[in-house]
C-alpha cells in the first residue's frame, strides 16, 4: 500500500522578512498568493532548503542574504551580548508515514511528532572571536562563526544524500539558465533514485568511460609516447551533470522557456508505474512564460495530481480560483501569520473556479476596493474621486474593480474573510430597499458599505448623471437625436457617453450624492 508523504506544518524564525511564521498544510494544493515580497518565495525556498539538506546550498545563498535584518539590527543597536545573539530556524512537520528516525521531540514544540528542521546558530567554541569582533561600535555581524545544521526531531543528523520526502523545485524565473536545468534535472533524478541506484548507476558511467578510452583512444594514445588523452572522470564530470531531460529526443534546454516550464512540471507530476513518486513539488509562479493554453494545460494537470502534495506561489487569478480559493492563503508583509481561505462557502470557491476573466487576485491584494457593477462606472470613478476629494484614486490607495452586480455578494464573501475595506457601488435597480438594503444585510459591516440612490426613480447612474447634469447632458449629447431622448441616449449607450464625459467634461460633472459618500468613506 502506497503511503503518501507530505507536510503538516512550516515554522520559521528570523527567516527574511518573517521574525515568526507558522502554516498548516493542505494535504493536496496549498497557494501562497500575496504582493511582491511579502514572502510567497520565501516559503519555497525555506521548504526546499530544509528537504535537501545541503549546507553547500545554504552557503550559496549566504546567512545574510537568509537571516531576517530587522532581528540583525536590533541585535547590533543593543548591548551585543552573545546570549542574545539570534538563531534561524526552519521546522517542517510531517504526517507520521511510519519513519521513526523522524520521530522525536527536537522541535519548537517540544511535542513528539515527525519532522525536520534546519537551524543556523552561533558556535560556542568561537565565543572568545565573536566577543572581539562585536567590541567595536561599528561591528559587523559575525556570520562567520555560525554553524548550518540539519536534524529531524529525532535528533538525528542528515545531509543531502539522504532524502525523507522526494521533492522538487520548478521556479520559472530561473527556467532557461544552464544551472537551474542542471539542478532541476540533478532534483528529479534523486527523487526517482534511491542512494543505492545512483552509486550504482555513478560506477557504471565512470566503468562505460574507462571502457570507451580503451575502445576508442588506444591507437590514439599508442602514437604519442609518455602521453595519454583520458576521460574525465572526478566530480565535476559525472552522471548527474551529463544527465538531461529529452521530449522526442529533443533537450528541453534547447526548447522555449514557456514549454521548459510546462514539461517540467507535467514530468513531475506524472505517476510512472514502479517508479517511486514524487511526494512534494513546489512551483514558483508557474504562470511565467506560459500562453494562456498551456497555462490552462498546467492547472489541468495539477488538478489531476492526487498522490503529489504541492505548493504554488502565484500571481495569476487563474492559478488561483482555479485550483480552489479553498486551497489559498494570503502572505502578507503587515502579518506573520498567513490568512487562509479555507473557510470561504462552498458556492463562492466554486463560482470563481468558473467565472471567467474574474479579478480575485486584484481585490485580494488591494488595502480598499470599490466595487461597481460596470464599465461605465470604472471609467468615471477616478475622475470623480478628484472631483469630490481632490487627489486620484491611486493617491487615496483605493483599487476599482468592476465584477457585475450578480457578483458582488461573491466578492464581499471574501472581503468578511479578509478584513478587506470594501464599499459597493451599485445602481438600485427600481427597488433600493430589495436591491440595496435587504440584500445585503448579512454584509454591512464596519469595513463592508454599500452605497446607491435612495430614490427609486434613479435606478441607474446614468440617470442620476443626467438628473445631476441635465444641461451638460444635453448639450453633450442632444445633436443629431431623432428618436431617442438624451436620457434614454445615455442608457442605451452607456460606456460611449462616459467615456465622452471623461474626456470632455469631468471638471463639469456634478457627482451623484451616493457615489461622493462612497469615496469619502473609502478615503477615511
Amino acid at each position: 500500500m502506497l503511503v503518501v508523504k507530505y507536510i503538516e506544518k512550516i515554522k520559521c524564525s528570523n527567516l527574511k522578512r518573517f521574525d515568526i511564521f507558522e502554516y498548516a498544510a493542505r494535504q493536496n494544493r496549498n497557494i501562497f498568493i500575496g504582493d511582491n515580497e511579502a514572502g510567497k518565495s520565501t516559503l519555497l525556498q525555506a521548504v526546499d532548503l530544509v528537504l535537501t539538506g545541503s549546507k553547500a546550498k545554504v552557503e550559496a545563498l549566504g546567512l545574510e542574504a537568509l537571516f531576517n535584518r530587522d532581528v540583525i539590527n536590533h541585535f547590533l543597536a543593543g548591548d551585543k551580548s552573545l546570549d542574545q545573539l539570534p538563531t534561524l530556524e526552519i521546522e517542517l512537520f510531517l504526517n507520521d508515514h511510519g519513519n521513526l528516525n523522524l520521530e522525536g521531540i527536537n522541535n519548537t514544540e517540544r511535542r513528539i511528532c515527525h519532522g525536520l528542521k534546519l537551524v543556523c546558530a552561533p558556535m560556542d567554541d568561537y565565543a572568545a572571536e565573536m566577543q572581539q569582533a562585536l567590541a567595536n561600535d561599528d561591528a559587523l555581524f559575525p556570520f562567520e562563526y555560525y554553524s548550518i545544521h540539519f536534524s529531524t526531531f529525532s535528533g538525528q543528523s542528515y545531509t543531502q544524500n539522504r532524502r525523507f520526502i522526494n521533492h522538487i523545485l520548478i521556479d520559472s524565473a530561473l527556467i532557461g539558465t544552464e544551472y537551474a536545468t542542471r539542478q532541476y534535472t540533478k532534483s528529479l533524478y534523486d527523487a526517482n533514485t534511491d542512494i543505492a541506484q545512483r552509486h550504482q548507476n555513478n560506477h557504471a558511467y565512470r566503468q562505460s568511460k574507462a571502457a570507451f578510452k580503451e575502445a576508442a583512444l588506444a591507437d590514439v594514445n599508442a602514437g604519442i609516447g609518455d602521453f595519454d588523452f583520458a576521460i574525465r572522470n572526478d566530480n565535476k564530470a559525472n552522471l548527474e551533470l551529463d544527465l538531461m531531460i529529452t521530449e522526442q529526443g529533443i533537450p528541453v534546454a534547447q526548447m522555449g522557456k514557456g514549454r521548459q516550464c510546462f514539461i517540467k512540471a507535467d514530468f513531475a507530476l506524472q505517476q510512472r508505474d514502479g517508479a517511486t513518486p514524487i511526494d512534494l513539488i513546489l512551483i514558483e509562479e508557474p504562470e511565467n512564460h506560459l500562453s494562456h493554453i498551456n497555462m490552462k494545460r498546467l492547472i489541468n494537470r495539477i488538478e489531476a495530481s492526487t498522490q503529489t502534495q504541492i505548493f504554488v506561489a502565484t500571481h495569476s487569478n487563474s492559478v488561483c480560483s482555479r485550483l480552489d480559493l479553498h486551497n489559498a492563503a494570503l502572505i502578507s508583509g503587515l502579518s506573520n501569520i498567513p490568512v487562509s481561505l479555507q473557510d470561504l462557502p462552498e458556492a463562492t470557491a466554486n463560482y470563481f473556479i468558473k467565472a471567467p476573466d474574474n479579478k480575485i487576485l486584484e481585490f485580494i491584494l488591494a488595502p480598499a476596493v470599490l466595487l461597481v457593477e460596470g464599465d461605465a462606472e470604472f471609467m468615471l470613478l477616478d475622475g470623480m474621486c478628484e472631483r469630490i476629494l481632490g487627489i486620484t484614486l491611486d493617491d487615496a490607495n483605493v483599487h476599482v474593480v468592476s465584477v457585475g452586480g450578480t457578483s458582488f455578494k461573491r466578492y464581499l464573501d471574501i472581503a468578511k474573510l479578509l478584513n478587506i475595506k470594501t464599499a459597493v457601488v451599485r445602481d438600485n435597480d427600481g427597488d433600493f430597499d430589495a436591491h440595496c438594503v435587504q440584500s445585503y444585510g448579512d454584509y454591512v459591516s464596519e469595513n463592508i458599505q454599500v452605497f446607491y440612490d435612495s430614490d427609486d426613480q434613479r435606478s441607474t447612474l446614468e440617470i442620476c448623471i443626467y438628473q445631476d447634469n441635465t444641461d451638460l447632458c444635453e448639450a453633450m449629447f442632444s445633436e443629431g437625436r431623432r428618436t431617442l431622448s438624451v436620457q434614454d441616449y445615455m442608457l442605451k449607450n452607456k460606456t460611449d457617453t462616459a467615456f465622452k464625459l471623461l474626456t470632455e467634461a469631468m471638471d463639469q460633472l456634478v457627482v451623484p450624492d451616493y457615489i461622493a459618500q462612497a469615496l469619502r468613506w473609502i478615503n477615511e
